[in-house]
């Protein structure tokens, strides 16, 4: 233990045991805090407790209850994790009781963010892990900062994490957003930014889990500020044809938290003391919402800027909605719709890969984060003759290694403490006569790498505790971002199992790389706009907008800017200014071989490109860059600002 633990433990007594503690009203969130653990939780700060990690198929029934809530949440978390990533920070979301169904964070980090709690499956509940960001958010119902010693257990002392409560479309306490760092400046003023970045995020979440919801309703906007209304309302009330209130959010409620009677069920004309036809006109009559805001003064003297976003899935209660206009795509077999047909080299793969099938041979999938890899791995296995069958998907990266051993190969009952009465049947199991895909195979840990390679040798798997090991029969597709054989010569991964898994190979390129992304996003975006009954169309200059862009999350990323799209969509197409896409901020392994001049009827993605490589090539210094392109200085600043071309920081 050291002298600052041991000082903090101290402090954390003598506060906590504090006897007008909890009667002081001026008392702190933290210090509050300090005493529940102590005097309700039964915590000892100098008794550090370590992370509790729900099993794997715990987690899932967790996620699966927020299955709605998480999409929006995911493409939030994606979206902040873009921003705050370079400064070291990592985001997570939790449900309302503490335990983490979602997190983002860096790949060379997750040794040190497993140990500090900061993964799938963690439980951030105040009653267990004592004051920290998650539980006491979770309490307080307020976004709030818990920085280094403000934690209660000395072992969190060098965290800072900054949360938000996420309430759903009724106002329910549904999750927490969550960024954290391993480690931060001691000065707690230095998270203020990160505070207000979290709020900020938290509330649109929460907007488009209520745009999806109410979908179906008339939605009134209301913002403060008269240009942005239409895209940052911070009041929206959802009510039906006949002027009903039927939902309001987190804004909404509190504006009109003096009311004495519910703001569900009450008329909205009452509510602004304006009759219908008034309101009707805040959208052209109910066509649709006008381009500018009408100013609406509320009963309690607030003045605001208004505009209403008509229904964007009408649906008659007699009669089930009619299915989307099936896409080309969609008749195709399941390899073939995994890329259009004007990427010869995607077309390429494909036919590599419809030979592999049926044939007994392991596959690796090798490709960037985010690049498709399960897809993939999901078409060979609708395409072969096991696809009634299981498919059984383990992420080994995202497992703790105390219990990737017993999750992937199961355990009899009475193995270990704490294991399930009646045993474990173990993923791998689960799989049998389908087809078990190895996420992330390179994270595995090497003690697990000669047990895999016996279940891939032998066909047989071992429980833990059983005598005897079980038959099975699998395909079994492995997937990785990392170079494998590097980690065979690093002594990381057995050299046994790397010629065992790769009995063919295949490459997925990057999206930016891709020819056929116009293919890509209109299915993708079909498929989401289905999923969420949204009618919305992909505007052309939204497309042109998205075919440009450098995609360093790749497919991943490309759906979570079209699921935030779609929820926050308030017209009949999506423009390029709905799209939250992040600032491109490149990658040195992003770079390619380009020619030596920007040939201005290129199109703007090879454009960006070109200028990416002479920036790097030139070590960031623009005037040599520009010359080596043939263009003027002040050319080359006005492509970076065109194609949001940022220089990385330097120090």
């Amino acid at each position: 233990m050291t002298s600052l633990q041991s000082r903090h433990i101290d402090n954390v007594y003598s506060i906590a045991t504090g006897t007008a503690l909890l009667a002081d009203p001026a008392a702190s969130l933290v210090h509050k805090s300090w005493a529940r653990c102590v005097r309700d939780h039964g915590l000892d700060p100098s008794r550090p407790t370590p992370a509790r990690i729900l099993p794997a198929q715990e987690v899932r029934v967790h996620q699966q209850q927020l299955e709605h809530f998480l999409r929006a949440a995911r493409a939030g978390m994606e979206d902040i994790y873009r921003r705050v990533a370079e400064l070291g920070y990592m985001v997570l979301l939790t449900d309302a009781e503490g335990i983490t169904v979602d997190y983002i964070g860096n790949p060379a980090w997750d040794d040190q963010l497993r140990r500090a709690g900061l993964y799938l499956g963690a439980d951030w509940n105040e009653a267990h892990a004592g004051t920290c960001g998650v539980g006491t958010c979770l309490i307080e119902r307020q976004p709030m900062t818990c920085h280094q010693t403000e934690h209660f257990d000395a072992t969190h002392i060098a965290l800072t994490c900054t949360t938000a409560p996420l309430f759903d479309h009724s106002g329910k306490l549904t999750a927490i957003l969550d960024v954290s760092a391993l480690r931060s400046p001691e000065a707690r003023e230095s998270q203020h930014l990160v505070r207000h970045l979290v709020s900020m995020y938290a509330r649109m979440i929460e907007d488009a889990d209520f745009l999806r919801h109410f979908r179906g309703h008339w939605i009134l906007r209301l913002g403060s500020a008269f240009g942005l209304v239409d895209v940052a309302g911070e009041v929206m009330l959802a009510f039906d044809d006949g002027g009903t209130v039927v939902g309001a959010n987190g804004g909404a409620r509190e504006v009109f938290s003096g009311l004495q009677q519910p703001l569900r069920g009450g008329a909205v004309s009452e509510l602004l003391h304006m009759p219908m036809d008034a309101i009707w006109r805040l959208g052209n009559g109910g066509a649709s919402a006008l381009p500018f805001a009408h100013t609406v003064l509320l009963p309690g003297g607030g003045e605001y800027h208004a505009s209403l976003i008509a229904p964007r899935l009408r649906r008659s209660p007699a009669t089930a909605p009619a299915s989307p206009a099936p896409q080309p795509s969609d008749r195709l077999p399941p390899l073939e719709r995994i890329a259009g047909e004007d990427d010869p080299a995607m077309q390429q793969l494909i036919a590599q890969a419809r030979r592999l099938v049926d044939r007994g041979i392991h596959v690796l999938v090798e490709g960037e984060t985010g690049s498709g890899k399960e897809v993939l791995a999901r078409a060979l296995h609708g395409a072969s003759r096991r696809a009634a069958l299981p498919f059984v998907a383990v992420n080994c990266a995202a497992i703790p290694d105390s219990l990737i051993e017993s999750e992937l190969f199961g355990y009899t009952p009475g193995s270990f403490t704490g294991g399930r009465a009646k045993g474990m049947k173990g993923l791998i199991a689960q799989a049998d006569r389908g087809t078990l895909f190895l996420d992330e195979i390179g994270d595995m840990p090497m003690a697990l790498q000669t047990r895999l390679l016996r279940v891939l040798s032998e066909g047989e798997v071992l429980p833990l505790g059983a005598e005897s090991p079980q038959r099975v029969d699998l395909a079994v597709v492995a997937a990785t971002h990392r170079d494998l054989s590097a980690l065979v010569a690093a002594g990381r991964f057995r050299e046994d199992l790397y010629y065992r898994l790769c009995g063919a190979v295949l490459k997925l390129p990057p999206l930016r790389a891709r020819r056929d992304r116009r293919y890509l996003i209109e299915a993708m975006f079909h498929e989401e706009a289905a999923a969420m009954g949204s009618t919305a169309r992909l505007s052309e200059t939204a497309m042109l907008r998205l075919m440009a862009h450098d995609w360093p999350g790749n497919l991943r990323e490309l759906r979570n800017v079209l699921r935030l799209a779609l929820a926050l969509c308030t017209g009949a197409s999506i423009t390029p200014e709905e799209l939250r896409l992040a600032p491109y901020r490149p990658s040195l392994d992003h770079r390619d071989a380009t020619p030596p001049a920007i040939d201005n009827d290129d199109d703007s993605a090879a454009e960006a490109t070109r200028l990416l490589d002479a920036l790097q090539r030139h070590r960031w210094h623009v005037a040599r860059a520009a010359q080596a392109l043939g263009i003027s200085r002040a050319t080359a600043y006005r492509h970076m600002k065109r194609f949001g071309i940022v220089a990385p920081q330097r120090g």
